[in-house]
């Protein structure tokens, strides 16, 4: 009788030991199969102007980036087995918001790329995080030369060309020996760092930049600023300027040309050239205006936004965000889905990819995308309604190549 008591007591126990085996089991495999189904998604976090002054250039470069998703995975979304979606921010083009909103995308949605921003004010801001928490950040279109210089972190990545880029094309325009040169910019990073990179390219080719005029960024009216640049009586006045409260109107009404003083800059979006038409035949450069390119990827861009966007054709700053996407999808490709950042950092450091503007390749001393600009001149095209930037030739990644400043 004792025999059969212990005999079912031990038969009680194994069974729960069983069913408690199986619970833990169950319990403990429940996580581990949400961890997996969590790394099947690639997440990309977007900081873009999407208000504020350069809120035409978050919704082209944003556009552009979308596009590019779709380009580098053939409209799947998914790259080695695994869907990519992406998180788009407004950084109010306000720098303190911009961090904000980089943390909330960090910590939050747990992203697994940063990319942006439209301001190099905002980009600026914002790449220590990339560091801190070891997250590679592609920036696009922020052009700033402290951001791949002085403030480099081994996590972040250049698409968009920095301002010694935009400088070596600016001074190929117009600098030569005797010429002297005046320039206009915001007063803020964009801007000072522009001058400072077209100053020091201008004046390797012999000419002479004898002023230097800084507005305030948000400012609608620069009159003193223009008479400051006619008093000094240059031979150029060469502007740096992004946003849409551009200066080329006062330009025109205070009759800059007219007193000898010849105009260049780069080729804005479309918005600005509108306010360009008394500038016609002025040389000068371009980053992209989508009939200068001539390769597959600016074809497809072209037609496909066309179709997306009720016949719209890509803007200045479209082809970047499409560039930091295909850079993205590259990169997965080549490390396999792996989003470790130091083995992203070992893939992309070299990394050459085509784009809408040809071929890019991250350097790997300061990993900034060496890439092709433009020698445009401004020249009217029947049916268009502003004027139409014009290839003189094609500036070539090698021949735009900025020094190394970090």
């Amino acid at each position: 009788m004792r025999k059969r008591k212990f005999s079912a007591v031990m038969l009680v126990l194994c069974f729960l030991l069983i069913f408690a085996s199986a619970c833990n089991s169950k319990s403990s495999s429940e996580p581990k199969e949400e961890k997996e189904e969590s790394k099947e998604t690639i997440k990309i976090g977007v900081l873009a102007s999407m208000t504020g002054a350069l809120e035409s250039y978050g919704k082209q470069s944003t556009r552009g980036f979308e596009l590019g998703l779709d380009y580098a995975t053939d409209g799947t979304r998914e790259v080695a087995g695994k869907k990519i979606e992406f998180v788009i921010e407004d950084t109010e083009t306000k720098p303190e918001v911009a961090v904000q909103k980089a943390t909330k995308l960090l910590e939050e949605d747990g992203v697994d790329f940063l990319v942006g921003s439209s301001s190099s004010g905002d980009t600026l801001a914002v790449l220590p995080l990339a560091e801190e928490y070891q997250k590679i950040m592609v920036v696009e279109p922020a052009v700033a030369d402290s951001i791949t210089g002085s403030e480099f972190n081994p996590y972040l990545f250049r698409t968009s060309r920095n301002s010694s880029q935009d400088a070596v094309a600016g001074a190929a325009a117009i600098a030569k020996d005797g010429v002297k040169i005046a320039t206009f910019a915001p007063d803020n990073s964009f801007g000072r760092d522009g001058i400072a990179a077209f100053k020091e390219a201008a004046e390797k080719l012999g000419a002479k930049v004898t002023h230097e005029e800084y507005a305030d960024p948000a400012a609608t009216d620069f009159t003193s600023n223009v008479q400051k640049v006619i008093d000094n009586k240059p031979d150029y006045l060469f502007v740096v300027w992004a946003g849409a409260n551009s200066p080329w109107n006062q330009i025109v009404d205070m009759k800059v040309q007219d007193k000898g003083i010849k105009i260049s800059t780069g080729a804005p979006d479309i918005a600005a050239l509108g306010t360009m038409g008394a500038l016609v035949g002025m040389e000068g450069f371009s980053v992209y205006y989508h009939d200068l390119p001539k390769n597959e990827v600016n074809n497809w861009l072209v037609e496909e936004h066309k179709k997306r966007f009720n016949g719209e054709v890509p803007d200045l700053f479209t082809p970047g965000g499409m560039s930091a996407a295909i850079a993205i999808v590259e990169a997965l490709k080549q490390s396999e889905g792996d989003t470790d950042s130091e083995k992203l950092i070992e893939t992309m450091e070299g990394m050459s990819f085509e784009t809408p503007k040809g071929k890019m390749t991250f350097r790997k001393e300061d990993h900034q995308a060496l890439q092709t600009l433009y020698a445009i001149k401004l020249e009217n095209k029947d049916g268009v309604p502003y004027p139409v930037p014009v290839l003189i030739r094609e500036l070539t990644p090698e021949e735009t190549a900025p020094p190394i400043r970090n």
